[in-house]
């Protein structure tokens, strides 16, 4: 597609320093503040969102409260946006929990499940939608320490969250992971993100058949390119 046929302008270039912030992004994403209607789908329902205080994440926070569903946001310390998005939740009329931490610590998996049970009493859907990703040209950028990050981020915090939510989650729950574009369609740029990727796509589908019998449900999703932090 040339530039002259495109639907949006060109995005001027910009940088921030890992993990970015929203309020820093030109222009502002869109996450259906304005657009998105809800029609009671979700309405008693309560969900936990990894990676909800931007991008996708935030979207989905919106949409679920308009559907009526409560929502626990997970996030590492982008404080001001998960602070947005709360208030979008409960501008709604839903509730909103916040809880702050690195989901590369065992802990802190934990700690979302612990958080949503004492709030919510049960789960009944499990976004596991927080993701870790920078692009190098070599291999030999890419140290021990990121490539550990991308999969403790990506896959092991998906495992050990889910792990720990499915004691409480009923029959008809949902567990909904995002994968991305990249699964199948890997860039060279992006090595351990796009390993990490349709690693998330194996275990749902693995996942999907070991909870069948229980009544649960898990799908991942594969989004191309998003406008997010």
């Amino acid at each position: 597609m040339s530039d002259s046929n495109r639907p949006y302008p060109p995005l001027p270039e910009q940088q921030q320093d890992w993990p970015g912030e929203t309020a820093k992004m030109q222009p502002q994403p869109d996450h259906g503040e304005t657009s998105y209607k809800g029609s009671g789908r979700l309405a008693g329902k309560k969900a936990i969102i990894t990676g909800g205080d931007s991008g996708i994440g935030r979207a989905v926070a919106i949409a679920y409260a308009r559907e009526g569903a409560d929502v626990l946001i997970s996030y590492l310390d982008e404080h001001e946006d998960a602070k947005e998005t709360a208030r979008l939740v409960e501008e709604a009329g839903q509730k909103a929990i916040l809880v702050a931490g690195d989901i590369t610590e065992v802990e802190n998996c934990q700690q979302v499940v612990d958080k949503a049970v004492e709030a919510f009493g049960e789960i009944n859907i499990l976004v596991n939608n927080a993701a870790f990703q920078m692009t190098r040209e070599s291999l030999d950028e890419i140290s021990d320490d990121e490539f550990d990050r991308t999969m403790k981020t990506n896959i092991y915090a998906m495992f050990r969250i889910t792990k720990a939510a499915v004691p409480h989650m009923p029959a008809g729950g949902s567990i909904i992971n995002t994968a991305s574009i990249n699964a199948d369609q890997p860039k060279p740029l992006l090595i351990a993100y796009s390993a990490t990727k349709a690693a998330i796509v194996n275990f749902s589908g693995s996942l999907a058949a070991l909870l069948a019998e229980k009544g649960i449900r898990a799908n991942a999703v594969a989004p191309g390119p998003i406008w997010t932090p």
